[in-house]
Parts: structure tokens; sequence; C-alpha cells
């Protein structure tokens, strides 16, 4: 069984910075490709970010491209969310998600595995 824990979220003004953690236990974090997703109360679950297995690749959703960085350090068995220039709609609760090898997909079946998630809140 896998399991991942968010850390990381916060209140914080636009135009500010957070960085998302998330620490995953239970299999070799390094054959796993990562995401992350965000949901806001009333609207569906989007796409963020991900990266490969290998942390060659990685993909982004377009209202966060240039903001947001996905890395990965899979010595610490852990997924970073870098997120720069923070805006009021990006207010969400963030998850992230993990699925077994494979590419950087944006696609939230594609995982298998699901945080809890932490809260984003971003004041204007």
């Amino acid at each position: 069984q896998v399991q991942l824990v968010e850390s990381g979220g916060g209140l914080v003004q636009a135009g500010g910075s957070l960085r998302l953690s998330c620490a995953v236990s239970g299999r070799p974090f390094s054959n796993y490709a990562m995401g992350w997703f965000r949901q806001a109360p009333g609207k569906e679950r989007e796409f963020v970010s991900a990266i490969s297995w290998s942390g060659d690749s990685t993909s982004y959703g377009d209202s966060v491209k240039g903001r947001f960085t996905i890395y990965r350090d899979n010595a610490k068995n852990t997924v970073y969310l870098q997120m720069n220039s923070l805006k009021p709609e990006d207010t969400a609760v963030y998850s992230c998600a993990a699925r077994l090898g494979g590419n950087a997909s944006p696609r939230a079946y594609d995982y298998r595995y699901w945080g809890q998630g932490t809260q984003v809140t971003v004041s204007s």
C-alpha cells in the first residue's frame, strides 16, 4: 500500500510563494510517476503538474505554466510543488497522486494513490 501525505499549504498574499511537499511511503518511490491536482469549492478537479518516475519529464496545466515548478527528491521519497506569483484563483485544496511507472500524465484517472490534500488560500 502506498501512502501519500501533503504538507506546506497555508494562507499567502497574492504574489507570494509556497512550496508544497508530498511524502510517499510504502513502496519504492522512484518507481512512481507523481502528479498534483487541485480542487476549489464548486469546481471540478484540475490538473496542476506531474513528473515522470525518472524525473526527466514534467507537465503543467495551462493556468500554472511559468509560475509553478514540480521536482522530486527520490532520496527523500518526496515530490515538491514550488508555487510562485500566486493568484487568488490558485486557492484550492491541492492533492498529490501516484501512479506506478509511466509518464507525467495530466489525467487523474491514471493515478491510483491519492493523498488527503492540503489547503492553499491566496488573499487579494
